[in-house]
């Protein structure tokens, strides 16, 4: 019987996929989505939003360094990335099944501590500069 040789296959042709400033612009689109459906659908997100926004003129009533406020401000959208990765979890669990299963719960809980993590993370370093 003859051996087949082991091919790679492309569900999409490489050539064909947006460079340039195109990729750039549809990149940003796709992002601004994301964002907007983030806001709209995640509260956590929203209070995050809300904690960005308070961040930004706190730090700059405060009299630190520009080192400084940037590494606050900086510890706040870690925040957020950390809960743009949670929700992506719990999306991608959830467009798997629906059904209870104790993986798809502790996936789940490992992206909220995640997110518990990076809350701790951001007070630590609000108390360090401040203090």
């Amino acid at each position: 019987m003859p051996t087949q040789q082991n091919k790679t296959v492309l569900f999409f042709d490489v050539k064909s996929k947006p460079r340039g400033i195109k990729r750039l612009i549809l990149a940003t689109k796709n992002s601004a989505r994301a964002l907007t459906w983030l806001f709209k659908n995640e509260s956590a997100f929203r209070q995050e939003c809300v904690a960005l926004f308070a961040a930004i003129p706190v730090s700059f009533a405060l009299n630190i360094t520009l080192s400084e406020q940037i590494i606050l401000i900086g510890s706040v959208l870690f925040v957020m990335l950390c809960e743009i990765v949670n929700t992506a979890i719990e999306v991608v669990i959830d467009r798997i099944s629906l059904e209870i299963h104790p993986l798809s719960g502790l996936a789940k809980d490992l992206g909220s501590a995640v997110v518990s993590i990076s809350l701790i993370l951001a007070l630590l370093v609000w108390l360090v500069v401040c203090l």
